[in-house]
């Protein structure tokens, strides 16, 4: 019974606010047929669930990912 957790920045869909439900619908699927193809989990016992961090509440290597992305731009 495999529990997959995907974690991303409450940003980029409709107004900054996240992915839409078409975005998360296509991420189950795809992540649903990842497992039963590679690993022949059965589709109906797979989990997929989606968290949405606001994003100063993430960070990538040691900044928050604002700061990260401003530097990566410098």
């Amino acid at each position: 019974m495999p529990y997959v957790n995907i974690k991303v920045t409450k940003e980029g869909g409709p107004h900054g606010t996240g992915p839409t439900a078409e975005q998360k619908a296509e991420l189950i699927r795809g992540t649903t047929d990842l497992l039963a193809r590679v690993l022949h989990k059965a589709p109906a016992t797979t989990f997929v669930v989606i968290d949405e961090v606001a994003l100063q509440d993430w960070g990538i290597g040691g900044l928050p990912v604002s700061e990260f992305r401003r530097q990566q731009s410098e």
